[in-house]
């Protein structure tokens, strides 16, 4: 039976580290941080101070004032990711009917949600908003580059907490290989770092104890992590059929290859203590490739730098894989939430396309955790990565793995 090739021939982003991917990636290799700033709590509530990782360009102003006044900033991370993505792959000529939209996110626009109740509180109705709800429904991003794009062929909206953007990915895929699609562009964006979003996850022991140096508050896999950074941004990537990038002479940057989901059916909030869930979606994600284990060159980890959720995923990647080696962004960029996902598979896109593991950070002072079994890669290493493994969990017991593989039809651009 023919299966529908699907290959990634653009490339957006906005992260703590950068404001595109050339930006993001640099940094990354070069083991630097996005986590520069810290959050101030407000003693009247005893809300804690925490690091936090801002976008390292404010989006506003990589758009035109006007609109960006009428957007929530989530929403302005997505447009700009978008059209460094689109412009990456060429501005493709393609039929609106067959080009659709899919962006995931956490909480949407949450931003202008506690700003316009503020208002209301304070200045009643009519000082609130027009675009109140367009600026918070966290479908806007989706509906707001369908109709940049012309993408007529559906707009879709993942809310699956950390995993929305590779699950908003892997939904691209599926409608490429369902035949409804020629062209996905698809991501996640999530700009939450809020008060209520730090006290929710203060309460719940989430977040990194490490505040005095936000630059080593991520420590996933580290022996002493104490739990993840908040962290904002954005990113999207272009997928198509092959045969379709191939009759325009598209550039691809790396095929994916497979697409595994899976559900805990456990906890809103701890994963499955026998990793069921998350070893289901790398082995579906597998067989969907066609790929054994030993094929993947490597993983990028879910990873998020907490005590128990780090040991959980060493335990099902060391089921699957055995002693795998992995590595684990959030350390550099902390958490993006929703967008997460969505970077993190751009990450492994970029580690085929240039043969290299990028480093996890602040591993070095008191080394990996004992109890993790893993081959946790601390300095950037060269080598042919012909597969990539990327893994993204939510709470929900929500799981989603990615799997890029080397583009094998390469084409050069007319």
């Amino acid at each position: 039976m023919h299966r529908t090739e699907v290959v990634v021939t653009g490339l957006g982003a906005i992260t703590p580290l950068g404001a595109d991917v050339a930006s993001t990636w640099d940094a990354l290799l070069a083991g630097e941080s996005g986590l520069r700033g810290i959050l101030r709590g407000h003693e009247d509530v005893g809300l804690p101070d925490t690091a936090a990782g801002t976008m390292a360009t404010d989006p506003a102003a990589l758009l035109p004032p006007v609109r960006a006044r009428r957007l929530d900033r989530s929403q302005q991370a997505a447009l700009v990711a978008a059209a460094e993505a689109w412009a990456d792959a060429g501005a493709p000529e393609v039929d609106p009917d067959r080009l659709a939209s899919a962006i995931g996110t956490g909480i949407g626009g949450v931003q202008t949600l506690l700003k316009e109740d503020d208002v209301l509180e304070k200045a009643g109705t009519r000082r609130v908003s027009p675009r109140t709800v367009p600026m918070l429904m966290p479908n806007a991003a989706a509906a707001l580059i369908s109709i940049e794009y012309g993408a007529r062929a559906g707009v879709y909206t993942p809310v699956s907490a950390c995993s929305s953007g590779a699950e908003a990915i892997a939904l691209g895929a599926r409608l490429i290989r369902a035949g409804e699609a020629d062209v996905v562009i698809t991501g996640g964006t999530e700009a939450a770092i809020t008060p209520i979003t730090v006290a929710g996850f203060a309460q719940a022991q989430a977040l990194s104890r490490h505040t005095v140096e936000p630059a080593s508050a991520s420590r996933p896999f580290a022996a002493d992590r104490s739990g993840f950074v908040l962290s904002e941004g954005a990113a999207v990537v272009v997928l198509e059929s092959a045969e379709h990038a191939g009759a325009r002479g598209a550039r691809v940057h790396a095929v994916l290859a497979g697409a595994g989901i899976a559900a805990d059916a456990h906890h809103i909030t701890a994963p499955a203590a026998d990793g069921s869930g998350q070893i289901s979606a790398m082995r579906k994600a597998l067989a969907q490739a066609g790929l054994a284990p030993e094929q993947i060159s490597h993983i990028n980890a879910h990873a998020t730098g907490t005590p128990v959720g780090d040991v959980a995923e060493a335990y099902a990647i060391g089921k699957v894989f055995g002693r795998a080696s992995v590595t684990a962004p959030k350390a550099a960029l902390g958490h993006l939430f929703g967008a997460a996902g969505a970077i993190e598979a751009l990450i492994a896109i970029l580690s085929v396309e240039h043969g290299v593991i990028p480093p996890t950070r602040n591993l070095t002072a008191v080394g990996v955790d004992p109890d993790i079994d893993l081959d946790v890669v601390a300095e950037r290493r060269h080598a042919p990565q012909e597969a990539v493994l990327s893994n993204s969990f939510g709470f929900g017991g929500q799981n989603v793995s990615l799997i890029v593989t080397g583009a094998v039809h390469q084409a050069s651009r007319p």
